[in-house]
């Protein structure tokens, strides 16, 4: 299973290590990642796999949440499950 993890804000030093690093504590593999820098506006994309054993995917969307608060940016986290729902209609 996978998900797909997006982060938008100003940007700032550490974000992608900071955000890998709550994928890591998660078990969380990050197969891929995209980010661009818009002026001030730092924009990222993962592609991360949630099937290893011990990752609990609701506790990974709090603790991204979490972050997001800490670091003032917005994360969404989105199942491979809806994306794919969301883009058959």
């Amino acid at each position: 299973m996978k998900a797909i993890v997006s982060v938008i804000g100003k940007d700032n030093f550490g974000i992608l290590a900071r955000v890998a690093s709550v994928c890591s504590d998660n078990r969380a593999n990050i197969i891929d990642v995209t980010q661009s820098v818009l002026q001030d506006m730092f924009v990222m994309i993962m592609l991360v796999d949630i099937s290893a054993e011990g990752c609990e995917f609701s506790k990974l969307c709090g603790e991204l949440d979490r972050l997001g608060d800490e670091i003032n940016m917005k994360i969404n986290i989105m199942h491979e499950d809806i994306f794919n729902s969301m883009h058959r209609i």
